[in-house]
């Protein structure tokens, strides 16, 4: 097995709901307007969701971020369950563990 087999995939790291929000997406070609009206929300919190997405997407794909700790600290700041100061902290702290 190659090393890019042995890396998980970016869709691996999205949970269900996630994977069902992008598959709606998709089949409603890529149209936020359809999109917030299949869900019976706002056009900005359709923008939202996909804006997180694609933030957390960025990160799994990042080569230049090797640690998975890192990587789940990150997401959690995107998916908005962790404020900045305490991502900052972590990753000092994580950063300091590991001897950077």
């Amino acid at each position: 097995m190659t090393e890019e087999d042995e890396r998980r995939r970016w869709t691996d790291h999205l949970g269900d709901e996630d994977l069902a929000f992008l598959k709606r997406f998709v089949l409603l070609s890529g149209s936020l307007k359809d999109l917030a009206s299949s869900y019976g929300i706002s056009y900005p919190t359709v923008r939202l969701r996909l804006d997180r997405v694609i933030e957390k997407i960025k990160v799994w794909d990042n080569e230049e971020i090797t640690s998975d700790f890192e990587k789940l600290l990150r997401t959690m700041y995107v998916e908005g369950r962790m404020a900045m100061g305490t991502l900052k902290q972590l990753l000092a702290a994580h950063r300091k563990e590991e001897g950077e």
